[in-house]
């Protein structure tokens, strides 16, 4: 697996393709949510890819400076459309992008907590990576979720 981070800025059209398309398969197909994933915020974000070895994008999640994605809590850093494709889930892939995601959000805005909205079927893993549960559970789109944070 290769990782790479990229700005929104500096994405070439077929990197921004497969991350569409993969995030599509998974958030829109694959559970069946009908959603606009084309929320406005991409462009706010750093973009960390995960390629397999023959080149496919298999993995990706979105990185956010403090503020910017949860005005509310604007010391927070935020990691959000955290997805992997169906052939490496179970692989580990999963958490190393995510381990990979924490670790640049400690680099670049050391001392921030870090807050993401998770599924509720992925509870244990996200407190497995540090994270707490910050709300009750809720719904977007169909799916219930919860606010976590991960402390400074």
């Amino acid at each position: 697996m290769t990782w790479h981070w990229v700005a929104f800025d500096s994405l070439s059209p077929t990197e921004l393709y497969d991350l569409m398309r993969l995030r599509q398969e998974v958030f829109v197909v694959e559970q069946n949510c009908v959603y606009l994933d084309a929320d406005g915020y991409d462009q706010k974000a750093w973009h960390l890819m995960g390629h397999d070895g023959e080149g496919r994008l298999v993995a990706c999640l979105r990185l956010f400076a403090p503020g910017v994605k949860y005005e509310e809590f604007p010391s927070d850093a935020c990691i959000g459309r955290v997805c992997t494709a169906v052939s490496v889930r179970g692989s580990g892939q999963g958490r190393e992008l995510m381990e990979r995601g924490i670790a640049e959000a400690e680099r670049l805005w050391p001392g921030c907590a870090i807050r993401i909205s998770a599924q509720v079927y992925l509870l244990n893993f996200y407190v497995s990576l540090g994270f707490v549960v910050a709300s009750d559970p809720y719904d977007e789109d169909g799916i219930s979720h919860v606010e976590m944070v991960r402390p400074s």
